[in-house]
């Protein structure tokens, strides 16, 4: 059975604990916390206040074990791109690593009150979508599928958690 590598980055909380399960359900892989977490200092810009998702899943490759199928690295900081104003993740296409963010997942980033199952849905259906990615898939027109564009947390929160027949079918030659 596959073995998804879960990364700390940053984090000190029991976030990824919480995710561990439901990926591991969703997806029907195993998956490990790793023990070691990355400092994503290193891909801070303070001319944004942000931290570069690029640099960051450049860094992780050397997290990634030899036995594993896929690693995925989960921070609590607020990343970007160079050519958009926040990313909630990002991916190697067909590649072995992709990051997510629950930072403006979280409704306390919007001025509201914290919602914890709101955010832990928003954080699998974001972790499914970039590991999606990592097996090649690219954004879905169909708008329940997990891989659907999210520019904005409404979308994460009107799409589904579960990959369209469509994407099932592509994807599933990488998963075996």
């Amino acid at each position: 059975m596959n073995l998804l590598q879960l990364l700390p980055i940053g984090l000190q909380d029991g976030r990824l604990q919480e995710l561990e399960p439901a990926l591991a359900r969703i997806l029907g892989v195993r998956c490990q916390v790793l023990p070691r977490a990355l400092d994503p200092e290193f891909a801070f810009h303070g001319e944004r206040q942000q931290y570069h998702s690029s640099e960051i899943l450049e860094r992780m490759r050397a997290s990634f074990g030899q036995d594993a199928w896929r690693l995925l690295g989960v921070a609590g900081v607020d990343l970007y791109i160079p050519i958009l104003t926040y990313v909630f993740g990002e991916a190697q296409l067909g590649g072995p690593c992709a990051v997510v963010s629950y930072h403006r997942l979280r409704q306390q980033f919007y001025g509201l009150p914290a919602d914890p199952a709101l955010e832990r849905d928003r954080l699998a259906k974001e972790a499914v979508h970039e590991l999606g990615h990592t097996l090649g898939l690219r954004h879905c027109d169909d708008y329940d599928c997990v891989m659907a564009a999210s520019h904005t947390v409404e979308w994460i929160d009107l799409k589904g958690l579960h990959l369209c027949a469509h994407c099932r079918a592509r994807a599933l030659p990488h998963t075996g």
